[in-house]
């Protein structure tokens, strides 16, 4: 069975295909649902791709917890960036006086007719923003045990911990078995 990736980004997409060679990718806007949970998201995501296309789906859904605000955004930090910036975010977690957060990465799998979730934590803290990053809220996490952040890091330290890259070895193991 072929297997699809739904994703409009490149560098994503080849960062998927590095775990599962025979990857392909499909461009196709789906909706996405608000929801606190990931699963929820994703559940709906391939329900709308398997309309488009029978094959196997994947999709992706990265989220960042801080523990000040209960978990908050998690999926929902897209919105957050682009309303409070992400020096809005740090701003939060001090006056909570608690940067603990975790990076997470949900990604689900349909075979067509089931859905498996595969999920990638890293722990960390939330940082002041020291350089820009094109990628997300890179530059305002830091993971447990490093001196910088995503942002600050090479593309290879930042693949060889990061939480996209636990969530595909679980998923490519999967595959596999």
């Amino acid at each position: 069975m072929e297997i699809y990736f739904i994703t409009g980004n490149e560098n994503k997409f080849r960062e998927f295909q590095y775990f599962i060679p025979d990857l392909k990718r499909l461009e196709i806007d789906l909706p996405e649902i608000q929801s606190v949970n990931p699963e929820e998201i994703i559940k709906e995501k391939i329900k709308a791709a398997l309309v488009h296309k029978k094959a196997g789906i994947i999709v992706e859904d990265t989220s960042l917890f801080l523990e000040c605000l209960k978990g908050l955004p998690g999926p929902l930090i897209k919105w957050f960036m682009e309303t409070i910036g992400l020096e809005g975010i740090y701003e939060l977690a001090e006056k909570h006086d608690n940067f603990n957060a975790q990076a997470k990465v949900v990604i689900g799998y349909s075979d067509g007719e089931n859905i498996k979730f595969f999920e990638g934590t890293v722990r960390g803290k939330i940082v002041k923003p020291k350089v820009k990053s094109d990628f997300g809220w890179d530059s305002i996490f830091k993971p447990d045990g490093f001196d910088k952040s995503f942002a600050e890091m090479s593309n290879e330290e930042k693949n060889n911990i990061s939480m996209r890259k636990i969530a595909l070895e679980k998923l490519r193991d999967f595959l596999e078995s």
